[in-house]
């Protein structure tokens, strides 16, 4: 009998779930770190929320662990490249408490502009200030969402509710969904400048990571208002506090912060114009109850029956199925990531080809593997599971070819992406029927293995560029792991794809990008 415990307050619900399915469960939560590396060898599942983190020496001590379940969406608490990496299945749930987490931002908005919570204070304290608290309506203000997903697209059905004028900056949002949202899309800098509130609904990542900063704010309206329920560090906190002291910013309203639990060394914390609560997005008795039952049942299925579900690091099939579909899983993840990581705009729609022998198998994981890795840099809750209803909740269209034979190769994964600018096609196939193989990129033949830390370069076809690139990157002591070049018969463009072995530094990458052969150029990761 599998044995899974649960470290962190959750409701009985899952308990029982877990005990319904034939799962030995345990509670202990309030452990500290030592206690659970303690006993964390005995169990096959650990079930969690936010106070529980899962750290490599956790997994380390973790033997038998095969599946960490997080009720809730956010992972930040756990090391899923360790996981991975010992083969331990993460699991969130990521729709169990979106409408908790987008009520609670159109709260905070409705607190900011009422200052209500200092003027309960102050009547509480036996004053009667109505001079003091002269709010502002939202009806007919302007509210900019910074980032329009699951959770920022509830938000704004809300707020057009209330009459107000929602913008969205999303780079993945196409104009066709915006349109049936209600809201116009809008760059980042006219967000800035038109609107009267500004709620932010990102993941944080190197995109987003201080999105909120001086020279943002210093493009906003003086009084803008600031709401954050979606992660911290999205603020630069220092510069938020300046805004409030100088008037820029007229309130703010947070619900995370960059460190927490937040201290009195928050340099926030006590400001008169700042509203904020503890992390309480998701803390309502229906998000609770939806996230402890559906975190308790994709446990269970998974270690009685092998299913995976909302997983971040594996994907979602059959026990079947799974032999024969891992190693076009592996290949559709390497299209998938390296199609969005050179695309830049929004994205309208995507064409998978299966062609030959891949064409014979079930190609709905794959699409989900391509479909989700394609989205990871604007959503941290994307898995396989709910790949394609978060595209099409974008408005990006998905559509599937298959053919029972190729030309040139037994079995070939073409991934075509149409976006707002341009239309670009990234090929692959498996080399001794297990090893990916990049083949096609945007109709140039080029055959690399894709490594952790690559530079991608469109290039005019023209001398120099081996010899300026190799000299940049040899002056910088920067080695280069492998080096393909490929180009299109009778064209004058090219690619290449070159290997490091270690991240290219910003100085080095403007140095790359700023040589006169090189049209454009992009860091990938993988």
């Amino acid at each position: 009998m599998p044995k899974v415990l649960i470290s962190d307050k959750m409701n009985k619900l899952a308990e029982d779930i877990f005990k319904a399915r034939g799962v030995e469960v345990d509670v202990k939560t309030g452990l500290k770190p030592e206690e659970l590396a303690a006993i964390i060898g005995n169990y096959d599942g650990l079930a969690i929320r936010s106070s529980t983190t899962v750290t490599k020496e956790i997994l380390e001590a973790a033997k038998n662990l095969k599946v960490v379940g997080r009720a809730g969406i956010g992972v930040d608490n756990v090391d899923v490249k360790e996981a991975t990496n010992k083969g331990v299945i993460v699991m969130n749930t990521p729709f169990g408490n979106s409408i908790t987490t987008a009520e609670h931002a159109i709260a905070m908005m409705f607190a900011l502009a009422r200052d209500i919570p200092q003027a309960s204070a102050s009547t509480h304290a036996g004053k009667w200030e109505k001079n003091k608290f002269m709010g502002v309506e939202l009806y007919n203000k302007t509210l900019g969402l910074i980032g329009c997903g699951n959770i920022g697209s509830i938000v704004a059905d809300r707020a057009i509710g209330l009459k107000m004028n929602v913008l969205a900056y999303d780079p993945f949002l196409s104009n066709e969904k915006a349109v049936e949202l209600g809201v116009k899309k809008v760059e980042l800098d006219e967000l800035f400048a038109e609107s009267d509130f500004i709620t932010l609904h990102v993941p944080k990542n190197d995109k987003t990571k201080g999105i909120i900063n001086k020279a943002a704010i210093g493009k906003m309206k003086k009084g803008v208002r600031i709401i954050n329920c979606a992660r911290g560090g999205l603020i630069i906190e220092a510069d938020l506090k300046e805004a409030l002291d100088s008037g820029k910013v007229a309130g703010a309203a947070l619900d995370v912060f960059d460190i927490e639990p937040a201290t009195s060394e928050n340099p926030l914390l006590g400001h008169e114009k700042l509203i904020c609560t503890p992390h309480l997005g998701a803390s309502t008795d229906e998000a609770q109850v939806n996230v402890a039952i559906q975190v308790a049942e994709q446990m269970a299925d998974f270690l009685m029956t092998g299913a995976v579900t909302n997983a971040l690091n594996a994907p979602s099939i059959s026990a079947e199925d799974a032999p024969r579909l891992k190693p076009y899983i592996k290949l559709a993840e390497q299209l998938g990531s390296f199609a969005g990581q050179i695309t830049d705009s929004g994205i309208k729609t995507v064409n998978i080809s299966y062609e030959g022998t891949v064409s014979e198998v079930n190609s709905k994981p794959l699409t989900s593997a391509i479909i989700a890795n394609l989205l990871k840099g604007i959503s941290d809750s994307v898995n396989m599971v709910n790949a394609i209803s978060m595209a099409e909740s974008k408005g990006i269209q998905i559509s599937e070819t298959k053919s029972g034979s190729h030309k040139d190769f037994r079995s070939l994964i073409t991934v075509t992406i149409v976006s707002e600018n341009r239309t670009r096609t990234v090929a692959g196939t498996l080399f001794t029927g297990r090893e990916p193989r990049i083949v096609n990129i945007e109709g140039v033949p080029i055959e690399a293995a894709l490594s952790k830390d690559m530079l991608f370069i469109r290039n005019d076809d023209k001398p120099g560029l081996i010899g300026g690139l190799g000299t940049i990157l040899g002056n910088a002591k920067q080695n280069i792991a492998d080096f393909r070049l490929g180009r299109a018969e009778g064209a004058d463009s090219a690619v290449c794809l070159v290997s490091l072995d270690e991240p290219l530094s910003d100085n080095l990458f403007k140095e790359v990008s700023n040589l006169p052969q090189v049209k454009t150029a992009k860091r990938l990761s993988f």
